[in-house]
């Protein structure tokens, strides 16, 4: 095999594609180290609502359960 036809991508490879490479890479630290934005943190807070309406809604049925049915948890 020619050496010469090897080495042809290789320095395609480290000419054109690595360096792209590192910037995106490091693009991407950037940004996950930059913290929340102000629309992610929006989401985030709008969630944890949810969740906090959804764990009230939870307690309600299981009291519900517990008065009429006292041995439903047995039963799953």
């Amino acid at each position: 095999m020619d050496p010469g036809l090897l080495m042809a991508p290789i320095i395609i490879f480290m000419v054109i594609v690595a360096p792209i490479w590192l910037i995106l890479h490091y693009r991407s630290k950037r940004q996950i180290s930059q913290g929340l934005s102000e629309d992610e943190y929006r989401q985030l807070s709008d969630l944890s609502e949810a969740a906090d309406q959804m764990a009230e809604r939870i307690q309600t049925l299981e009291a519900i359960l517990d008065a009429e049915t006292p041995d439903w948890r047995k039963k799953v």
